[in-house]
């Protein structure tokens, strides 16, 4: 599709090509709270049904396989719709985008606490992942557009520490809210529409954005087809182990299908005017190795916080409510790591020393909490905790950073949400393999255990999560040391993938951060002079 630049006078003004002035510290925080708070709630919602899903599933009278779509179909859109979303944002105002996400994220939301069967509820967390996928991808996108490579790192702390704060806050709302009887499940999803609300209109009142008025052309086959090799593949890692052997007759169709699809979508974007991955941008070293990186740490970061609160609950015996606060070191390292690293970054202009010390970090702390048991001090885990949080905080941004400083303004938007993407994937998929992992290592210690007690079995044979509560004494200690070990199991299976990424980061060339500001940067001699967005009245 295209379109056309809106006639001179209508609510825009065209500025001179040198005339772009850099936004102020007051105006860009104030622009970054609405966009920040947007990207929170959305964050939260993924996380926010952790602890409510049981209740959910029970109440809408379905099994375990919606136990896992429900949570699977969110992150399917939010990986697939990330560099759409990102490229979109090369073409199209970006602060219209944003809107756009905020929009759809509240009918989703709202469509989800209405849901009447897990059918709907699915559909809708389809379309949750796909305005969370726009706000995940755009923030870091919109930020790059108004700040300055070599300031820009003082301030991608704040979205780590974003994510961070509702990393550990979704799953305890969601937890208190399902034990609130006047309030039930259903508000897990209303309670993010008011915030998306304000969201919307502080992103109106307070972000301007030079704007790029050019013909609009979507390849939307790309999209098809990224879409469809991501979801195949995302499919079959959370089917493999459980539904079928992970060599089966299914896992050849599916691996075969997902690469075939893959193919299909290089050819169609090399042939693309205006592809959603443009592959010139993998002749570039630096963003070839970030994005594969990310893929690595996106594992870290999603297994971290999934299966040590199920380690809390399951092999611990805790609240849902206790787990989240017990991840906290996890957190609270992740924050401190990624706001702290960002300062030093804006003051030297140097980012690949955090890239390397983060690796290391996040590889031993992965290592070590693969020898926790259902025993170990907690003080001990959470120091294990706290080197996985303060590596992935070191990386997590910063890989997006070292890509941002190596690409023309054009092609911000798509080598940002590049990496992005990378980092759902990684998350998405990691967490579906080491989820099947744990199911089998948990199988195993359970029969072992019930064998020494006497037992015949294999614990539970449906594969669903056990009432501790419900257990006699010498099983529920058997069930609670088949967790620990389990979920140990899966951090050392982890470890090696953050190996990689420690590998990969030590090969990226270091390019000192370009200063200037990021308006006056995004205006190209080639390109016609940007056209204000409406700046906001007193």
């Amino acid at each position: 599709m295209s379109t056309t630049s809106p006639p001179a006078g209508a609510g825009e003004t065209r500025a001179p090509a040198e005339g772009a002035v850099p936004m102020e510290h007051r105006q860009i925080v104030s622009a970054l709270g609405g966009l920040l708070l947007g990207m929170f709630v959305a964050m939260i919602s993924s996380t926010i049904v952790t602890n409510a899903l049981p209740k959910i599933i029970s109440d809408l009278d379905a099994g375990q396989n919606a136990y896992t779509w429900v949570v699977t179909a969110a992150l399917l859109a939010m990986t697939a719709s990330t560099p759409l979303w990102g490229k979109l944002a090369d073409l199209v105002s970006k602060k219209m985008l944003v809107q756009i996400a905020l929009v759809i994220f509240v009918v989703a939301s709202l469509g989800a606490g209405l849901s009447q069967n897990v059918g709907t509820l699915i559909f809708f967390r389809v379309l949750q992942g796909i305005g969370t996928g726009g706000l995940t991808a755009l923030v870091q996108i919109v930020m790059a557009a108004m700040i300055s490579p070599r300031e820009r790192g003082r301030y991608s702390g704040y979205i780590g520490a974003t994510i961070a704060v509702a990393t550990v806050a979704g799953p305890l709302m969601g937890g208190a809210i399902v034990d609130t009887s006047w309030l039930g499940w259903r508000w897990c999803f209303y309670i993010g529409v008011p915030f998306a609300a304000i969201a919307f209109a502080v992103v109106q009142r307070t972000l301007r954005l030079p704007v790029v008025r050019r013909d609009v052309k979507v390849d939307w086959a790309g999209a098809f087809f990224m879409s469809a090799a991501v979801s195949l593949l995302l499919i079959w890692v959370t089917f493999a182990g459980n539904k079928f052997d992970w060599a089966s007759w299914q896992t050849a169709v599916m691996t075969g299908g997902a690469l075939l699809l893959g193919l299909v979508f290089v050819l169609v974007e090399s042939r693309a005017a205006e592809p959603i991955i443009p592959l010139r941008l993998f002749r570039n070293k630096t963003i070839t190795l970030a994005s594969v990186a990310s893929l690595f740490v996106g594992v870290g970061m999603f297994a971290g916080s999934i299966f040590l609160s199920q380690y809390f609950q399951m092999a611990r015996g805790e609240t849902p409510t206790m787990a989240g606060l017990m991840t906290i070191p996890l957190i609270g390292g992740l924050a401190i790591s990624s706001t702290f690293s960002g300062q030093i970054i804006t003051r030297t202009g140097r980012w690949k020393i955090w890239l390397v010390s983060g690796g290391a970090l996040v590889t031993a702390g992965l290592g070590l909490l693969g020898t926790i048991r259902v025993d170990t001090p907690y003080w001990r885990t959470a120091v294990f905790m706290a080197l996985v949080g303060l590596g992935v905080g070191m990386m997590m941004q910063n890989l997006v950073l070292a890509t941002q400083n190596q690409v023309d303004q054009r092609d911000l938007g798509s080598a940002s949400s590049t990496v992005s993407f990378f980092r759902s994937l990684g998350g998405a998929a990691g967490v579906a393999a080491l989820g099947a992992m744990l199911g089998t290592r948990v199988t195993h210690y359970m029969a072992d255990g019930l064998k020494g007690l006497g037992i015949t079995g294999t614990g539970s044979a449906d594969g669903s999560i056990p009432d501790l509560d419900a257990l006699p004494a010498p099983v529920r200690a058997v069930v609670e040391s088949a967790y620990g070990h389990g979920v140990a199991d899966t951090f050392l299976y982890a470890a090696p993938l953050a190996l990689v990424a420690l590998l990969l980061v030590l090969f990226i060339k270091e390019v000192p951060l370009r200063g200037g500001t990021g308006q006056a940067a995004a205006v190209r001699k080639d390109e016609p002079a940007p056209a204000q967005e409406p700046q906001p009245q007193p």
